[in-house]
């Protein structure tokens, strides 16, 4: 990140797409490596040995036991193994995994997790309304601790999808600037913790997921309202029931005409256009169901390092309403962070993280 490198690269693979195209794209080579360590590849799909390698990585940094009755897991994706729909794929492992809850329910099983699992698939909002939904159920008293995966793959039918809709990028992605012209797609897996109560080990570190508060607009079933209205009343009303100074906003960002022109009017109407603003899309693409998982965790490495980090991508503004879009890395105090999200169906998704 502060080195300005992007993992948006031309890939070049016959499986996903006839001609090359970029993308930020897991080597397959160094996840069964790593996954080899704890358990057998051809047990897993790709899919899987992502979500578990970095749940695992997750749990090794947690002071309470993953097993205990009180930990709830909950799996945030859009297309969970989507690529067994591919015909080399489908007689591997069985149709069944196709199903989110299926999945869900393997990973619950690797780990020894004591619940029933519960899954989350709300297009591109999917990791913030996860996060929403951790918070709501710890304060709800059903649990003491809950653990949040997001991961996505790309496959032929995901590229396919965006594809149709000619949303692709040129090139490596530019969220808000002028000559943007589509999303850079990516995958990826990332896991949050979240705990009612605070460890004694490593307090200083921990951040609070203070609110969040999700809406739909219902605009269109893919093109976002052309006037924010719907991430607009999510950000007023989570704003107005926690009224505090706002240092820095993670937006969604992903760099295609609509989606950072919408963005851009909502964040206005709220009054926070002078509010520090960056995307993250232009580091590893568009990461679908874990973007809102793993963009967070960047949102917490900035809260608690005091770093904003800026824009991949970024050089001139090209939204009708200007923001202020870091364009550098920046050290300063940073107490509170708005992660923002939208995606197809008008949904949208706004969550408060702060220190304590």
């Amino acid at each position: 990140m502060l080195g300005d490198k992007t993992g948006i690269q031309l890939a070049e693979d016959q499986r996903i797409a006839p001609e090359p195209f970029y993308a930020s794209l897991v080597e397959p080579s160094l996840l069964q490596q790593k996954f080899k360590a704890i358990g057998d590849p051809g047990l897993y799909t790709r899919f899987e040995q992502m979500a578990i390698c970095s749940v695992r990585e997750a749990l090794s940094n947690v002071a309470f036991n993953p097993e205990d009755p009180g930990t709830l897991f909950i799996l945030s994706t859009t297309k969970g193994n989507i690529d067994l729909l591919e015909k080399e794929n489908e007689q591997k492992l069985g149709k069944e995994r196709l199903y989110l809850w299926d999945t869900a329910r393997l990973i619950q099983r690797f780990f020894n997790f004591r619940n029933e699992p519960v899954v989350i698939s709300n297009a591109c909002i999917s990791g913030v309304q996860a996060v929403i939904t951790g918070v709501r159920l710890i304060r709800a008293g059903l649990y003491e601790n809950v653990i949040i995966n997001g991961t996505d793959i790309i496959s032929e039918f995901v590229f396919s999808g965006f594809n149709s809709f000619k949303s692709l990028s040129t090139g490596p992605c530019r969220p808000f600037d002028r000559t943007r012209d589509g999303l850079s797609i990516g995958e990826g897996s990332g896991t949050l913790v979240l705990s009612k109560t605070r460890p004694q080990a490593d307090a200083s570190k921990l951040i609070v997921a203070l609110d969040g508060i999700s809406s739909n607009d219902a605009n269109h079933i893919s093109g976002p309202s052309r006037t924010g209205e719907g991430l607009f009343i999510a950000i007023d009303h989570l704003l107005k029931r926690n009224p505090l100074a706002l240092d820095y906003i993670s937006a969604h960002g992903t760099a295609t005409p609509y989606n950072d022109e919408m963005e851009s009017i909502a964040i206005t109407r709220a009054g926070l256009q002078s509010v520090p603003v960056n995307s993250f899309k232009g580091y590893w693409g568009h990461t679908l169901g874990a973007a809102g998982i793993i963009e967070t965790i960047m949102c917490v490495s900035s809260i608690r390092n005091n770093v904003l980090y800026n824009t991949m991508g970024f050089h001139e503004t090209g939204v009708s309403n200007p923001l202020n879009i870091i364009d550098r890395v920046i050290n300063r105090e940073i107490n509170s962070c708005l992660k923002i999200a939208s995606g197809f169906g008008g949904c949208n998704a706004a969550l408060l993280l702060c220190k304590k």
